[in-house]
């Protein structure tokens, strides 16, 4: 299997333009909020079984409401933590089965949540894109068409930032920086990603 690196950060810090960057160097990505939108579209297993536990209600022309489940579980952590069990070991296989295909020298391990859902025990290293908070609830908030409080919330349910960037391997300082010096990054970063080798875990 290739060598498996992280790519996480806070919302609104810039993953996705970094793992664009990463993509236009022909390297794979594996994209976990995107495997878990998959388990829960129209004739997965799953979403019958979230429409049997939340009721009709939770279905908007056979797709999942993704607003009113998040409502749901954001006021009620004992239906979170039920999604979670129904949701996370689906996830987590098929983010195993993706990496197991990976070709090239290594692959990214996409995830907002890498070190809260406890996905770093996929990665052998981990790449952290940080950026000021004030500056993400900025961005996300632009971005999205929220509110700032709505993004602080987001933010205060995901891991600390110092936390976050004790646990990295490598790290990317996003803030204050141009597109072409974040892509000269990325280009410094898949150099040294080609040198490393796996860890023993």
């Amino acid at each position: 299997m290739a060598l498996v690196i992280g790519l996480t950060g806070g919302i609104g810090c810039g993953k996705s333009t970094v793992s664009s960057f990463f993509s236009d160097l022909d390297i794979s990505t594996v994209d976990a909020d995107l495997i878990a939108r998959l388990v829960v579209s129209k004739g997965q297993p799953a979403l019958k079984q979230i429409a049997d536990h939340f009721g009709k209600d939770i279905l908007i022309d056979g797709a999942l409401n993704r607003s009113l489940l998040r409502d749901i579980i954001f006021k009620d952590e004992s239906q979170k933590v039920w999604l979670n069990n129904l949701l996370h070991p689906l996830i987590h296989s098929e983010i195993i089965r993706l990496l197991a295909q990976a070709n090239g020298p290594y692959v990214l391990l996409e995830a907002p949540l890498l070190f809260e859902n406890r996905l770093d025990r996929l990665t052998d290293y981990n790449l952290v894109v940080d950026l000021d908070p004030a500056l993400q609830i900025k961005r996300a908030s632009a971005r999205d068409g929220v509110s700032a409080e709505s993004i602080k919330a987001i933010i205060s349910s995901q891991i600390d930032r110092q936390q976050r960037l004790q646990k990295a391997d490598f790290v990317i300082d996003n803030n204050g920086v141009s597109l072409g010096k974040l892509k000269s990054a990325v280009i410094d970063l898949d150099r040294r990603f080609k040198t490393l080798e796996k860890k023993l875990k």
